[in-house]
């Protein structure tokens, strides 16, 4: 693979993040919420009761960015902070029901997106397309592990 294509993919990779990124914080904003307070939302919906700490890493944000958007989210009344009763200085993260009706209501939001962007493209490329990205992460995260693999090349 010629090293122009890759170069082209890079930048289409990046400028369709960015595309995505702002016409999600478009389309959350007409539903009274952020893409930031979304993810945080679908992540405790998988996993209520993670620690701030732990919820934190598994964003990948500093904990400072994350304690002010759970502050946001308390004050909305959408998510509850509860004393860890392992650990009296941590809190754990639960959904009020305020909050999973919100983040039942951002499925909708999320299938639209999701239809609306990919209208007209096959499963299999999109499927080929996923594959990808999912290898490209991999890769990533295995630089960030190994950073003098990186620096080697």
């Amino acid at each position: 693979m010629s090293l122009d294509l890759k170069r082209q993919f890079i930048a289409q990779l990046v400028e369709s993040s960015r595309l995505l990124r702002n016409y999600i914080d478009h389309r959350a904003k007409g539903r009274g919420t952020t893409r930031a307070q979304w993810i945080v939302l679908f992540r405790l919906r998988q996993q209520e009761g993670l620690s701030q700490v732990d919820l934190a890493e598994v964003l990948e944000l500093q904990p400072i960015s994350l304690v002010r958007l759970l502050d946001r989210l308390v004050d909305h009344g959408l998510l509850e902070r509860r004393q860890d009763p392992r650990d009296r200085r941590a809190n754990r993260l639960f959904l009020t029901e305020a909050g999973r009706q919100l983040v039942d209501d951002l499925d909708s939001l999320r299938d639209s997106i999701a239809t609306d962007v990919l209208q007209g493209i096959p499963a299999s490329r999109i499927e080929t397309g996923l594959e990808s990205l999912r290898d490209i992460k991999d890769r990533i995260k295995g630089f960030s592990e190994n950073p003098s693999d990186v620096a080697a090349k």
